[in-house]
C-alpha cells in the first residue's frame, strides 16, 4: 500500500473514531448525522491521491 493510500485511510479512521465517540455520549442519533458521516468518510476514501513532487 502506497503512502497517501495509508494516510487516507488513517484520515478516514479518524473521522469515524471521533464521531463514534461523540454518539457514545448520545441516545439518538439524527439519519441526518449519519448521513453525513458516511459522506465524510466516502468523500476521505475517494478523495484523489496527491504525489510528491518528483
Amino acid at each position: 500500500m502506497t503512502d497517501s493510500n495509508e494516510a487516507v485511510i488513517a484520515d478516514a479512521l479518524a473521522v469515524i473514531d471521533k464521531a463514534l465517540a461523540e454518539m457514545l455520549r448520545r441516545e439518538l442519533v439524527s439519519t441526518g448525522e449519519v448521513a453525513d458521516l458516511l459522506l465524510d468518510v466516502r468523500t476521505l476514501l475517494t478523495h484523489p491521491a496527491t504525489t510528491a513532487p518528483a
